[in-house]
Formats: structure tokens, sequence, C-alpha cells
């Protein structure tokens, strides 16, 4: 990385963690539930959604208070999907972030809440926007939900469940990742964009082929860095796919070959954003942190 983006990336962490502490509820009304909400969102993780919602604002002349709102309503997701599936009933985890979990933390029942009022206030936080037309304003809450929801990330979470101990194709477990992974991020990017101005048609198939490139991307070098890295490094526990006999990339595909298909899709998202020049760098930059990351 360079040091520039090193720079910008640590920049908008700073804002987007600001936004965060903003946006949730202050520690007062159901106290343990907001105190809860505040421990799992704030201080912690590579910020990889908000990165990406900035980093194509950037190409769309987006406000950067708009952008803080979209970047902070796509982490109240991401960070509530956490919480749910480090759940006992789901992949059962007792350490995300470098931390306890949430259910260890506190209870069962308090992370359950804790998942509710996160997506809830992720709403929130979008239909309080008052910086854009409503009618971008709605498509953008659309976008959210959209991969959000069963078509998306809760999809995505159904599939990989069901698939425990089941053999799965290459093009199978591409699928589920493309819902369970990749349709959050390709959101943040969508965000990101619609927080500038209306996208058109061919900017949309650009940004799409892009995102489903980062998608797969980032899931392979999880599934690489979950045959290969410890726990201390991860943040979370090592093996935990292995040990549960889930299908992964490298359990297809092996581990040389997955690491050459991280960097096919590196290629293939830098080649996605030709037709926005030298304004897609940060995207392109973002590609490269997700396939190079180490944790």
């Amino acid at each position: 990385m360079s040091a520039a983006f090193d720079d910008w990336m640590k920049t908008v962490q700073a804002h987007v963690e600001q936004a965060l502490d903003a946006l949730l509820p202050a520690a007062a009304g159901p106290a343990r539930l907001h105190e809860a909400m505040r421990y799992t969102v704030l201080g912690g993780g590579k910020r990889v959604r908000p990165l990406l919602v900035y980093a194509a604002g950037g190409v769309f002349g987006a406000d950067m208070r708009t952008l803080a709102r979209a970047a902070a309503a796509v982490e109240m997701i991401h960070a509530y999907s956490l919480v749910h599936d480090d759940m006992p009933c789901m992949d059962d985890d007792a350490l995300r972030r470098g931390k306890p979990t949430v259910h260890v933390a506190y209870d069962e029942a308090t992370a359950l809440l804790v998942g509710d009022a996160l997506q809830a206030q992720a709403f929130m936080v979008l239909a309080e926007q008052q910086m854009i037309p409503p009618a971008r304003q709605v498509a953008m809450m659309r976008v959210l939900a959209s991969a959000a929801g069963s078509s998306g990330m809760c999809g995505g979470q159904a599939i990989d469940l069901d698939s425990v101990g089941v053999s799965l194709t290459l093009a199978q477990l591409e699928r589920m990742h493309q819902l369970k992974t990749g349709a959050l991020l390709r959101a943040s990017v969508v965000l990101g964009a619609l927080a500038g101005r209306d996208v058109a048609a061919d900017e949309h198939a650009a940004l799409d082929t892009y995102s489903n490139a980062i998608g797969l991307a980032f899931q392979v070098v999880d599934d690489v860095l979950d045959a290969t890295a410890d726990s201390a490094t991860l943040g979370k526990t090592a093996g935990k796919d292995a040990a549960a006999n889930k299908p992964t990339y490298v359990s297809i595909l092996g581990l040389a070959e997955s690491q050459l298909l991280a960097e096919k899709l590196r290629r293939a998202a830098h080649e996605a954003l030709a037709p926005f020049g030298e304004k897609a760098l940060r995207l392109r930059e973002i590609a490269d942190l997700i396939v190079q990351r180490k944790a």
C-alpha cells in the first residue's frame, strides 16, 4: 500500500468512527443494550465497507456528510451480521475483532437484540439523511435492504448453514458468497455512488463487475487466511471452517489455486474500473488491500 492510500484510509476510518459514535444511541434508556451496541461497533474492524463507500463517493462527487451516514449505515448492518453470526445457534464463536463476542461479553438475549437494534438503526440513519433528493434517498435504502435480506446477506448465511458437511461445486460456493459477503460489499459501492448523484446504466454495470470481483476475492482470501493464519493475527478463531466441515475455496481448489484465483479477481476488479480513469484510484487500491491483507 502507498503512503498516500494509508493516510487516506486512516482519515476515512477516523471519520467513520466519529460518525458511528454520534449516530449510535447514547448509553441511556435501555443502557445495557445501548452499551452492547457500542461495544460491538466502535473501536474495531478494518472498515472495508465504509472505505468502499467513501472511495465510490469520491468518483461520483459525494458530500462528506452524506458519505458519513451511508458508511455508518452499512457498517451497522455488517456489525449486526457479525453479532448474529457468532451466536451459538449459528457459527458459535467466542472471539471477534480481538475481543469476546457479544453473547460472551453480555449474553445471548442481548446479542440477539443488539443485532435487531443495529439493523433498525442503520435505516434510521439513512432515513434522516437530508442532503440528497428523496428519490435517491429511497434508492439507497432499497439497495441496503436488498443486500441485507433474504436475496443477499441473510440468504447467503442460510445457504452456508445448510452446506455444513455438504460437497458444493465451485459455482455453488461462489453463489453462496456472492450473497453472504458480496451483496453488502456491492451495496457499499453503490451507496457511495448514489450519495453523489444518479448512476447511469453503464456505470452501474462497471461497478457491479468490480463489486462481484472484490466480493469473491474477499471470501477467497478469508478462506486462505482461515487455513494459514492464527487466531491472534485474525482477531477471530482460526481454522473454524475446517473444524466445522464447511466448504471453502481452499477445500475445493486447494491453497495455491485459491491464491491464484484471488489475484485473478484483483486484476478483474482493476479492469472493471477502466471507464472511471484515475478517479477510481481508491477503489483499485481497496481491491489490492482486500487481496493482499494478512488478517
